[in-house]
């Protein structure tokens, strides 16, 4: 998948358990890219300054090419499928509201 490593795009896509070609252009999106290739499942991003179908064209080639890429990719979103996000946070928010002190972090 090629995107903009925006962090809603990023999640999706690990979800999904494909490989990206991350293009990011402003704010937050290097650190998302940099987070896919750290994860192994990116190849390098391609800064969106810096693209042109050459240059996609090698990144989309290694992304889909390289097993390493894929089965990372796959490896993540096994791991996002059984991760229980809401339950802490509940936690958090009940203890806000019955006034507990919550633990420095």
């Amino acid at each position: 998948m090629v995107h903009h490593a925006g962090a809603g795009t990023t999640a999706a896509t690990l979800r999904a358990g494909v490989p990206s070609v991350p293009v990011p252009h402003a704010h937050d999106q290097p650190f998302w890219a940099r987070r896919l290739v750290s994860l192994g499942a990116a190849p390098a991003a391609l800064p969106a300054k810096r693209a042109n179908g050459q240059r996609l064209a090698e990144r989309l080639a290694q992304a889909v090419g390289a097993p390493r890429y894929r089965d990372n990719a796959a490896r993540v979103a096994e791991t996002l499928a059984t991760e229980d996000a809401v339950t802490p946070v509940l936690r958090v928010l009940q203890d806000l509201m019955s006034g507990k002190r919550l633990p420095s972090p």
